[in-house]
């Protein structure tokens, strides 16, 4: 069975349990998801399955071109008899399960589960230092230190091996990472408006693509 969707985060709220606890939580839009193709063993050598959410426009719109669908995803989301897709990813797949190409899934994939893994995109934070980067504490604010507060201080090598290893944290763009919280409790499963609620905060912004699945680390 396919126990895992495609959505977008929608903002962040609050819900009172029933003991009156405040659960932070967030709000995220999943489906309604087509399927656009079936892999099989046979044809592809592993089975996934290919899902699409949110429209992509066709002709007119902003004069950008990447806005619009090209010939080949017109033609791709044709077999399944829908129309193109902004964000389309494959999840994982068991073979279990009748599927057929153009059924729609909605939130009702994950009404019986109750921790998912939440899959992201973090907010772009541009070129940063190593302080905001990687927490580091910089130098000293004394002893005849000037402007070197922020700094990430020596790399280490000398004459032997003179050179700078690689991985070594410095400042460097931030941000747009691939990011996956796992074991997220889902709170809520409102099927009918495809709006699920899950505790915490999830990366990205507002608007942004996530991929919920069944989580894979808990049962």
């Amino acid at each position: 069975m396919v126990q895992a969707i495609l959505g977008k985060k929608v903002g962040m709220s609050q819900i009172f349990s029933e003991k009156g606890e405040v659960l932070p939580v967030t709000l995220l839009e999943v489906g309604p998801c087509p399927i656009l193709q079936i892999k099989t063993k046979e044809t592809d050598g592993y089975t996934a399955i290919q899902l699409g959410f949110d429209e992509k426009k066709i002709k007119g719109g902003k004069k950008r071109k990447f806005r619009r669908a090209l010939k080949p995803e017109i033609g791709h989301a044709k077999k399944a008899e829908t129309t193109p897709k902004r964000f389309v990813r494959e999840v994982p797949w068991d073979g279990t399960g009748d599927y057929k190409l153009g059924q729609v899934l909605t939130a009702e994939v994950l009404k019986d589960i109750r921790y998912v893994d939440v899959v992201g995109t973090s907010k772009g934070r541009g070129f940063a230092g190593v302080v905001k980067r990687y927490h580091f504490a910089g130098g000293p604010h004394t002893h005849g230190q000037h402007n070197r507060e922020r700094h990430r201080g020596s790399l280490g090598q000398a004459t032997h091996p003179g050179r700078v290893f690689k991985g070594i944290r410095m400042a460097g763009h931030m941000g747009v990472a691939r990011v996956t919280l796992q074991n997220v409790k889902l709170v809520t499963v409102d099927a009918a408006k495809n709006l699920i609620a899950v505790k915490g905060a999830v990366p990205g912004h507002n608007g942004s693509y996530v991929l919920v699945k069944k989580a894979l680390k808990r049962a």
